[in-house]
């Protein structure tokens, strides 16, 4: 990739986060909306954990602590939906794709860039605030050591690459499906499910347990949270995040050859 192509991506993405910036109720009815979800589980993972002490194999506080990263990742991965998946089938399905295409940029690389603006505005704008309040007050277990907090963070930032070749895939179904919406109801279903936002799949039992982990969901807060709590090799964790990163990106870009091609063929 040339210089000035790279520049073009680093001010797209400079975009998507100025986007979400302007949005500054709904980044409050956000923050206010994590929260509230938090304090939910939060107390629904205590009682769980006063029964079953060590279940999973975290402790009470690490539970606490899974609790207050999983509402700081919500919507920094877009696990309940809710990122540029809904724009870009909106766009399939009146044409205006066709112009996307047109551009002199790639259309995988370009919604990449844009989605990664936005998911680390949400990160900072709604996500510090609902996991520092988890924080203060009640009792979490937080790494001590920064190098521990930076492959956390590193951890996130593959969790976003892998979220996006996920609903990537998702989005590109529209040109074959002109009404997604059951597509990504079935996905946001499946990112709930998969990825320990219920619950984390440490706590799945037996075979369900070892194939929940195995799938790319499990990435995108399973991942970044046992390497936060020190329950995974976090060099392990970035091999298992980054070929589930690849094969998604390496199946969004087949897919979107074949759409191209349904595309030129129809006459655009």
């Amino acid at each position: 990739m040339c210089v000035g192509t790279g520049r073009l991506y680093v001010a797209v993405a400079v975009g998507g986060f100025r986007r979400y910036a302007t949005y500054r109720v709904a980044t409050a009815a956000g923050v206010f909306t994590n929260t509230v979800f938090g304090l939910i589980l939060v107390y629904t993972y205590i009682a769980l954990w006063e029964e079953r002490p060590h279940l999973g194999g975290y402790d009470q506080a690490q539970a606490v602590t899974y609790v207050w990263l999983g509402q700081a990742l919500l919507s920094t991965l877009s696990i309940g939906g809710g990122g540029f998946e809904d724009e870009l089938m909106e766009r399939i399905r009146t044409g205006d794709v066709a112009v996307d295409l047109y551009r002199p940029a790639d259309l995988q690389l370009w919604w990449l860039a844009a989605d990664l603006g936005r998911a680390l505005f949400q990160l900072l704008g709604r996500g510090v605030l609902p996991f520092a309040f988890g924080a203060v007050f009640f009792e979490v277990a937080l790494p001590s050591d920064p190098v521990t907090w930076a492959a956390c963070l590193f951890a996130v930032l593959l969790g976003m690459v892998v979220s996006f070749g996920l609903r990537y895939l998702v989005a590109l179904s529209a040109f074959w499906l002109m009404d997604g919406a059951g597509v990504s109801q079935m996905a946001w279903l499946a990112a709930f499910f998969c990825s320990g936002m219920l619950l984390p799949l440490n706590v799945f039992p037996g075979l369900l347990g070892e194939v929940v982990r195995a799938l790319p969901w499990s990435s995108l807060l399973q991942a970044p949270a046992d390497v936060l709590l020190g329950q995974a090799d976090p060099l392990g964790t970035f091999a298992f995040q980054a070929a589930w990163a690849v094969a998604l990106l390496a199946a969004g870009r087949l897919v979107q050859s074949a759409a191209t091609r349904r595309v030129v063929v129809q006459g655009g």
